[in-house]
């Protein structure tokens, strides 16, 4: 018994617990410096402040606007995301590799400058609206104003996320599974009931809540969309209440962060719940998903795509690149006032431009290397036998830690590395690294996600049996494990590259000159008031971005099939 025990702890228990507390160490570590700052008073830490925020109408109502607009958002999310990776991976649809392509185009896009873009494109000062002279009136609402606009921007920006953790499922299931189905005489809806539901329960689980926890930590499109309603968010109380008084509340938004982290560890607990009553193990190797023939209707649901990518992408990237080629925000867009002017500005006179290219590639690049092949071991170890509740609780602070408004984390990182390092005498912040840091601990569960979900579909009698030949870990994850799975690996891995390459929450807080990144020089021309700046940042950044995506298109033939997630 004690051999076994010991056998156990060497094959991946004493890995999981120290993969786990290093987690832990990461993740919980600069947030319970923010408890701590927050959560004391005069008499030492106390409950008493948490207590008070409950019981106020102000948070308790931005909470129920928050789960409301989360929810409605990553269950529609979940929906298009689905129909897509169904339409995209099991049917013989032309063009899937370009559709794939574009309908990921909104997620690359940062979440304010998506809501920039589509305020832009059907608001009364519309430059593109206004060129067709079908803007309306000045001085009405806009149409976007309002929860309803907030759910549809928060799921145009996640129904990506949604493919392609539901195509990564797909490609992970076994084609015999299918194969038999269809022998037996089942049709589509009694196939995709009976045989693949149930066997991507895992993924679509994943899928709702990553889109869930995705939705309750967004700032950008709640602000934009709901502060001129009147309809405020608890990320957005929470920025409110720190742009006005500055850091002197800090400890009422470790309150208010705590609420949050409680709602998101919840939710957490609730997927995995759901993922082990649900999970259905296979032991056949992945393969090629089968190809449908939609016969008559594959026409139909070309259209239908191309519609979707028309008016999810096209409106609003023709909505920045009319205000990038004018010169003021608001002028019609003719051949006497368009111009090249705000692209050569953000391109060849600001030398920040530059900067933040380098640094978002950085930054991004190496977040989503390191934290793809963590999440290859880190996945394995937690199923371990004897891996006990460590990788669950490292999961779940995971979760809390993507849940949370990035400022919140800015702020985090900002108390850990705003002293001298012991011993060095030199601060992080206002660098690359802390950057770096924040990237780690924001888009670790966005790597770990689609790779746990992976593992759910393997039999564990396959690790068994494996040390029982006397693979050693390391020979197993090589052999075994790593390549079966490599393609969830790397969407996860491509998922954090174009998720952080973008972003502005996180950075906003932490940049200082010298270490801007893309999302806050994009941020900084618009809340500067130099919209057509911001456009024409924004559209280079989408080309640029789109450059990236094609190259890794070129790369993904050498890969294995699904390393690359828009590639079949």
């Amino acid at each position: 018994m004690a051999q076994a025990r010991s056998w156990d702890l060497k094959g991946g228990g004493l890995g999981a617990a120290a993969l786990s507390l290093l987690v832990l160490a990461l993740v919980g570590g600069p947030f319970l410096r923010l408890m701590a700052a927050g959560l004391s008073g005069e008499q030492g830490a106390s409950l008493g402040p948490l207590a008070e925020a409950l019981g106020d109408e102000t948070v308790l109502r931005a909470l129920r606007r928050s789960l409301e607009t989360s929810l409605l958002s990553a269950g529609l999310a979940l929906v298009l995301g689905t129909l897509y990776a169904l339409l995209l991976g099991l049917t013989n649809v032309r063009f899937k590799t370009g559709f794939v392509f574009l309908i990921l185009v909104p997620m690359m896009i940062p979440p304010h400058v998506t809501a920039i873009a589509w305020i832009q494109s059907l608001g009364p000062s519309s430059v593109l609206l206004r060129t067709l002279g079908v803007a309306p009136p000045l001085g009405s609402t806009h149409p976007l104003y309002s929860s309803g606009g907030i759910v549809l921007l928060l799921a145009i920006q996640h129904a990506p996320l949604a493919m392609l953790l539901v195509r990564a499922g797909l490609r992970a299931l076994p084609r015999e599974a299918l194969e038999a189905a269809r022998i037996a005489g089942a049709r589509p809806g009694r196939l995709f009931r009976r045989v693949l539901a149930p066997m991507l329960a895992p993924h679509l689980a994943a899928a709702f809540m990553l889109a869930f926890v995705s939705g309750l930590g967004n700032f950008g499109i709640p602000a934009l969309l709901g502060i001129p309603a009147g309809y405020t968010t608890l990320p957005v109380l929470i920025y409110q209440r720190l742009s006005s008084f500055g850091p002197g509340v800090l400890g009422e938004v470790a309150v208010l962060s705590c609420v949050m982290a409680l709602v998101a560890l919840l939710a957490a607990l609730l997927q995995r719940r759901l993922e082990g009553r649900a999970r259905a193990e296979s032991i056949g190797p992945p393969s090629r998903p089968l190809a449908f023939d939609l016969g008559a209707g594959r026409p139909v649901a070309e259209a239908g795509l191309a519609l979707v990518v028309l008016a999810t992408l096209a409106l609003p990237l023709a909505s920045l690149v009319s205000t990038a080629l004018v010169g003021a925000y608001g002028v019609t867009l003719t051949a006497d006032t368009v111009t090249l002017e705000n692209f050569e500005e953000v391109l060849f006179r600001q030398a920040a431009t530059g900067r933040a290219f380098a640094n978002s590639f950085l930054a991004a690049g190496g977040a989503a290397l390191v934290l793809g092949l963590f999440a290859v071991v880190f996945g394995h170890v937690a199923r371990a036998r004897g891996a006990g509740p460590l990788p669950g609780l490292a999961s779940g602070m995971a979760d809390v830690a993507y849940a949370l408004p990035g400022l919140v984390l800015s702020i985090a990182l900002i108390l850990v590395f705003v002293a001298p390092l012991p011993g060095l005498g030199v601060s992080l912040y206002g660098t690359v690294t802390v950057i770096f840091f924040a990237y780690l601990i924001r888009f670790l569960t966005v790597a770990l996600k689609p790779v746990a979900a992976a593992y759910a579909q393997l039999d564990p009698s396959l690790d068994d049996a494996a040390r029982v030949a006397g693979a050693s870990l390391g020979l197993r994850l090589r052999r075994i494990f790593a390549p079966a799975v490599l393609p969830s690996a790397a969407s996860g891995a491509i998922l954090v590259f174009m998720t952080a390459y973008n972003e502005v929450t996180v950075s906003a807080l932490l940049w200082s000159r010298g270490s801007e990144t893309i999302g806050t020089a994009i941020f900084n021309y618009e809340d500067g008031g130099y919209t057509s700046l911001a456009a024409a940042m924004a559209t280079v950044t989408v080309a640029a971005t789109a450059g990236l995506m094609i190259a890794l298109t070129r790369l993904g033939r050498r890969l294995p099939a699904g390393a690359i997630p828009w590639r079949d």
